[in-house]
């Protein structure tokens, strides 16, 4: 089992012009500076349109890209835009921090003369593109198109014929926006024909990409909305219960996600047919897919729908590994990380063991006073070889930020077990990065915020909050010579170099 590293950054925090990262040069510098920093993954998160909260995990398709992504620069090229057009545009006024109002006023009527630029209709890539994806692109587009006809209201908020999908209202709408329904069409080719030429870069020099899927899709959905049968719904598709997690030490009140839970029972019955599809499709766009909320398939948190907190509700089963057989016994062998934080139970350890997929170990959840001393999941010394470690992941504080804010004896013991107990504060980044790459997990993923021991100003994700999220964005210069050395240094040092990478220079 060969052990390697790699950096977690969201495709939005890559620097560069025009308020947001993207599938840019700046991505490909950045395939570059792994790739000389002895990486072999860059883990992305997930690539879909954002919705409400601007978070990726809740998103208007499990199939689309984010439009945000699409490189204006080559649009330029293209002559379908001018850098006049583009500069004139307010993005915000820091080119570290995104500004969402900025990028949805600023970024759809770029993109819109774009389309209406193009003559897509007449590019022989884009019918091959639509012909290959029409299966979820003519619900995902129509969609799209109805949300802007309706002032972006929520799909259980529309008119009861297209609600319900009935077919004369389907056909109206179909005619009725036919242009807003290409535009739609026209990003997605957009995005996937630049994200395909990115990965292929990424890969022909050696570097795999970690993509993430969430278990659970939004509510307000293209899949929801076009696929009530799969979800736990009512005979007017409003749900019955909807996905969170329960109170905890971190949340008295539990989460309330507010997601459609599955009719696992109905899947059973098709072959889990629209799992095997969307794991299928994921496996196409990712080397490496890790599975968010993976301890839901043995048993999920189900919350009375209209309830204000997770406080009511109650575990069900889940469909377990019959679920993983069948997508095995159709897709054959795919790398999977199971993401199995949370509740665990001895039940969830069992699928995680059955499934044979690295499970998770998180060096902020190593170090809590309250646990059994020496025992805790996420202490190292536990580890064993078929786990992916992580100082933190995009939903933790920084180390940094996380160092500064748990309490005194918490502190002692994490000084303690790493016995370091002289490194100042600001540079404790350091030793926890060093004692994750040690460590005996196969694969060992850093945030980039660790490796630059960047505070709590610079967290990615805050869970059950909204406004103040997805925002970081890295500046050019952080992604330094020097910072390439140090982590190549470590990469070295603890046995994770990608050798290939140095064969093929």
């Amino acid at each position: 089992m060969a052990r390697a590293a790699g950096i977690l950054m969201s495709i939005t925090s890559l620097p560069g012009s025009y308020g947001i990262g993207g599938f840019t040069r700046e991505a490909y510098s950045f395939v570059d500076w792994l790739k000389k920093a002895g990486q072999t993954f860059w883990q992305i998160l997930p690539v879909h349109p954002t919705s409400y909260g601007d978070s990726p995990y809740q998103s208007f398709s499990t199939f689309a890209g984010n439009p945000y992504f699409i490189d204006l620069e080559e649009l330029i090229e293209e002559g379908v835009l001018t850098k006049e057009e583009c500069d004139a545009v307010y993005f915000g006024n820091d080119e570290t921090d995104i500004d969402y109002e900025a990028l949805y006023n600023g970024r759809y009527p770029l993109l819109r003369k774009a389309y209406e630029r193009s003559r897509i209709s007449e590019n022989p890539e884009y019918q091959q593109f639509l012909t290959e994806n029409r299966w979820w692109l003519d619900d995902y587009a129509l969609f799209m198109a109805l949300k802007d006809r309706f002032d972006g209201k929520c799909w259980y908020e529309w008119p009861q014929d297209i609600r319900l999908r009935w077919g004369f209202a389907m056909d109206y709408y179909r005619r009725e926006l036919y242009f807003d329904i290409e535009f739609r069409m026209y990003l997605q080719f957009k995005f996937f024909q630049q994200y395909g030429r990115l990965k292929a870069y990424a890969n022909a020099n050696g570097i795999k990409i970690i993509g993430d899927i969430p278990i659970y899709v939004a509510m307000d959905s293209a899949d929801t909305w076009a696929n009530p049968e799969l979800f736990q719904l009512d005979e007017n598709n409003v749900p019955t219960a909807v996905a969170g997690c329960p109170p905890d030490g971190f949340s008295a009140t539990g989460q309330l996600w507010g997601n459609p839970l599955y009719r696992w029972d109905y899947h059973a019955r098709t072959g889990f047919k629209w799992w095997v599809t969307r794991m299928w499709y994921v496996f196409k766009l990712y080397d490496v897919t890790r599975i968010d909320h993976f301890r839901g398939f043995d048993e999920y948190y189900s919350i009375p729908y209209g309830d204000t907190t997770a406080k009511n509700g109650h575990w069900e089963k889940g469909p377990g590994m019959e679920l993983f057989r069948a997508i095995e016994r159709n897709l054959g062998w795919h790398e999977v990380i199971a993401e199995d934080l949370g509740f665990m139970t001895d039940s969830v350890r069992q699928l995680v063991k059955e499934s044979g997929f690295p499970n998770m170990k998180v060096l902020e959840f190593a170090f809590d006073s309250r646990d059994s001393g020496s025992a805790s999941d996420y202490l190292p010394h536990n580890y064993i070889p078929n786990s992916v470690v992580y100082t933190g992941t995009h939903d933790n504080e920084t180390i940094v930020g996380w160092f500064d804010t748990i309490c005194t004896k918490d502190r002692s013991l994490a000084r303690r077990y790493i016995c370091d107990f002289y490194t100042p504060e600001e540079e404790i980044h350091q030793p926890f990065v060093a004692l994750a790459m040690s460590s005996v997990s196969k694969y060992c993923i850093i945030p980039l915020q660790d490796w630059l021991g960047l505070d709590n100003t610079c967290r990615i994700n805050t869970p059950s909050t909204i406004g103040c999220n997805w925002r970081w964005r890295a500046a050019k210069e952080q992604l330094s010579q020097e910072l390439q050395r140090e982590i190549l240094d470590s990469t070295l040092r603890y046995g994770r170099m990608n050798w290939a990478n140095r064969k093929a220079d």
